[in-house]
């Protein structure tokens, strides 16, 4: 005979309430659903202005010292860093050379002074008369203009052209592009520096929306969208999605059995130490687990590779050749999870065991296992889902060290390779990938808290 709790019989005997209910979580799934993109989208602009306020121009640790001004001109086109931040109809272009007088003191290439001149730390005073000659560092594209900025107060002739400044800078576009460009100075001028922009073909071509595009893009072709496209890294110009796929296997073998045995261990210990609490094994599982919280995640990596690797020879230290080579790093993440988790949850069970249903049913003859393993652990899920919810992101920081000491080549040695080599491209990829895994996990956690605990569905 089928023994149904009254929630459940509530909600056979009255259907519409039941689809009532359902209509409910729906939404309540779409709200949240909605909230997590909303918050995903701030994150990746958040991103994307620290890396480019970080990275400045990548030109200069990829082509090494004197690179020449075309080699810079392509390699920012290639990779995107010529484009305006967020929207503009000018990119930058090393067609002439850039001059900063007040941080450079005049020392450029292609740039000649003549006449009288003095510099200063505001810029390069030049007296009546006194030219700026650029030369021409490569053929420009047919069709494309060129503007000039001039960060000057003052009135000068460029090429034959009276331009005179209004708000500090002046601007002056150039349809046919010359292979020498002469600015003279009209009266005593101080000219702080002289940028050179060349146009974009669409002024919404932007730095911002080639960042959205690595992370969805749409095609003419099918699948019709493509997700995560990084381009390559940028130093072996390898595709970043490849080495990203090649790299989640190993990372997921790796650290999934370590979140699901340190919750298991965790909650077996913690149960134990409940069910004999204050008895000489709740005092042993409580010094274990407060040993585990102190030992160092590093030191742990080190003793367990010269014990259970070297001394006893049992597991290998190092490589990717098999599952042998798994259980070394995960018997290690087990030992440093276990601890705090298993402290976390004998504090938990000690809050619930106390309450008056627990004592209800032990008056009601009912067996250990039923009152430890069902009544009361049903009603610790909440903050053992909000501890596996705040853990389970953090795994992806501890494979940062297990495989860069075992030699695992998951995510987490990627990304220590690639902040040793520079390479902003492959830890912006990553940086994003645990953005988007943080927001589904809390989405997935509230949607958990909905479903296991009643009182924390929404009434409408």
């Amino acid at each position: 005979m089928l023994d149904f709790s009254a929630e459940q019989r509530y909600f056979i005997s009255d259907p519409q309430q039941y689809s009532a209910e359902r209509k409910i979580m729906l939404h309540f799934i779409i709200r949240r659903t909605l909230y997590s993109f909303l918050i995903l989208f701030g994150v990746l602009i958040l991103t994307f202005v620290l890396f480019r306020m970080a990275a400045g121009d990548p030109t200069a640790t990829l082509l090494g010292k004197n690179p020449t001004p075309e080699e810079v001109e392509r390699l920012r086109e290639s990779l995107g860093a010529d484009r305006p931040l967020f929207y503009g109809k000018w990119r930058r272009t090393e067609l002439f050379t850039n001059a900063s007088f007040a941080k450079e003191r005049l020392k450029f290439i292609h740039v000649t002074l003549n006449g009288s001149h003095q510099a200063g730390k505001d810029g390069v005073m030049l007296e009546d008369g006194s030219t700026l000659t650029f030369v021409r560092n490569f053929a420009p594209e047919k069709g494309k203009s060129l503007r000039i900025s001039i960060h000057t107060g003052g009135a000068v002739d460029c090429n034959g052209v009276i331009l005179e400044s209004e708000d500090g800078v002046i601007r002056q576009e150039l349809q046919e592009i010359p292979e020498k460009l002469v600015i003279r100075a009209c009266a005593q001028t101080v000219i702080r520096g002289v940028e050179f922009e060349r146009e974009s073909e669409n002024p919404w071509d932007s730095q911002l929306l080639a960042s959205l595009r690595e992370i969805v893009c749409f095609q003419d072709e099918f699948p019709y969208v493509s997700f995560f496209n990084f381009g390559v890294t940028l130093q072996t110009r390898e595709p970043i999605r490849e080495k990203l796929w090649r790299g989640m296997l190993p990372s997921l073998m790796v650290m999934l059995p370590v979140f699901f045995g340190e919750m298991f261990f965790g909650l077996i210990l913690a149960m134990i130490s409940c069910v004999w609490r204050g008895s000489w094994i709740d005092r042993f599982i409580l010094v274990l687990s407060v040993a585990g919280l102190s030992i160092s995640y590093l030191a742990l990596i080190i003793f367990g590779q010269w014990l259970l690797g070297y001394y006893w020879n049992w597991f290998p230290v190092w490589g990717w050749g098999g599952l042998n080579y798994l259980f070394l790093p995960v018997i290690i993440g087990i030992i440093s999870g276990t601890g705090s988790g298993a402290r976390f949850y004998r504090t938990v069970f000690l809050n619930e065991s106390n309450r008056e249903y627990l004592r209800t049913a032990v008056a009601k003859g009912a067996s250990p296992v039923t009152v430890y393993g069902k009544h009361m652990l049903r009603n610790s899920l909440i903050p053992i889902i909000t501890r596996a919810s705040g853990v389970l992101p953090f795994l992806f920081t501890g494979s940062l060290l297990l495989e860069s000491f075992f030699g695992i080549p998951g995510l987490g040695s990627a990304g220590i390779n690639a902040l040793h080599d520079a390479d902003l491209q492959m830890l912006k990829a990553l940086v994003i990938l645990s953005s988007i895994l943080f927001v589904v996990i809390n989405l997935l956690t509230d949607i958990a808290y909905a479903y296991v605990d009643p009182r924390m569905r929404p009434e409408k």
